[in-house]
């Protein structure tokens, strides 16, 4: 199956650059290019992608909007969403994962972690730079940007008592940027076994992939940030 991809950036040269990238894979191919998050939306819609490849900061509805709109679409519930960044430590990326990416990717990244991205991704398997992305979130909400009240907690404390005792675990090791075989190393069980808690964790917690179970679990308190 082609992945089709989506290419969000107001930079027309960058633009050009990652279409040359994905067009001369087997396995993907770009299906449009957007200067704005609106843009985005509206080609998201038209060209039924896959994977959109989405700039944070564009003129106009920028990228963090456009993402919100993306997730919030039932018939987009397909779409993953990967926020493209200038710098890996960035606030907005974080909002971007709570409203719905899959995960971020560095512009500077290698043409290979790029391609590799828009697989996984599509895959929806795992979460872009694990280590990356956590080390991100934890940062941030260590800064005050889990600003929860009464009523979210409560509302977190519900979703996870839901939870089993071993998705609970398996939900802690997910945030701690594991891959399903070293989870099920850690815990002498198989990878299936191990994606089937990811699955029903993903499910009871209504969460789109492995970035939101990430946000969830730092977000609820049930993984406390550390900043080293």
């Amino acid at each position: 199956m082609t992945i089709r991809v989506l290419l969000a950036d107001d930079q027309t040269l960058l633009r050009s650059a990652f279409r040359v990238l994905v067009d001369s894979e087997p396995d993907m191919e770009v299906v449009g290019e957007a200067a704005d998050g609106a843009q985005a939306v509206a080609l998201t819609r038209s060209e039924r992608a896959d994977v959109v490849l989405m700039d944070i900061r564009m003129p106009g509805t920028d990228g963090l909007a456009a993402t919100r709109m993306i997730s919030a679409d039932p018939e987009l519930s397909h779409v993953r969403v990967v926020m493209l960044t200038t710098f890996e430590v960035d606030e907005y990326v974080v909002q971007s994962l709570r409203a719905g990416a899959s995960g971020f990717l560095g512009k500077g990244a290698e043409p290979d972690e790029l391609l590799s991205a828009i697989r996984i991704a599509a895959a929806g398997e795992a979460l872009l730079s694990p280590a990356a992305t956590k080390g991100l979130i934890a940062t941030f909400l260590a800064q005050g940007g889990s600003a929860q009240d009464g009523r979210e907690s409560k509302q977190y404390s519900e979703r996870l008592s839901a939870l089993t005792v071993r998705e609970r675990e398996v939900l802690v090791l997910v945030a701690g940027g594991h891959s399903n075989d070293e989870i099920a190393e850690r815990l002498e069980v198989s990878p299936l076994t191990v994606k089937t808690h990811v699955n029903r964790a993903m499910a009871k917690l209504g969460a789109r992939d492995r970035a939101q179970l990430v946000v969830t679990a730092y977000e609820s308190g049930l993984v406390r940030p550390r900043v080293d």
